[in-house]
């Protein structure tokens, strides 16, 4: 009983490491920058006005589904590494 609780403890914690964990990625040279958690939320976009060209606004959507793609895709890698090492345990609970 007392390593299932141990068990549930650690995930309890590396969840909520997760959730402050900012992973962060640009597209269009640094045109669009997107910060994902490590939970996958989408936690803050930026967009230079500076780099956009508004008369192509087509190419801004294109930066922002590249930007948000590839950020959810470092934060679920993130996520895996982080929950790996627990992940062995979770059959001895009856998960």
């Amino acid at each position: 009983m007392f390593d299932q609780a141990k068990m549930v403890m650690q995930l309890k914690k590396a969840q909520k490491e997760l959730a402050n964990e900012i992973v962060e990625v640009s597209a269009g040279d640094d045109a669009v920058i997107v910060q994902v958690n490590g939970e996958l939320k989408l936690k803050k976009v930026t967009i230079d006005a500076s780099r956009v060209d508004v008369d192509d606004i087509h190419e801004l959507e294109q930066w922002i589904e590249v930007a948000v793609r590839d950020a959810l895709q470092r934060a679920q890698e993130l996520a895996a590494e982080k929950m790996k090492p627990l992940m062995g345990g979770l059959g001895k609970l009856g998960l």
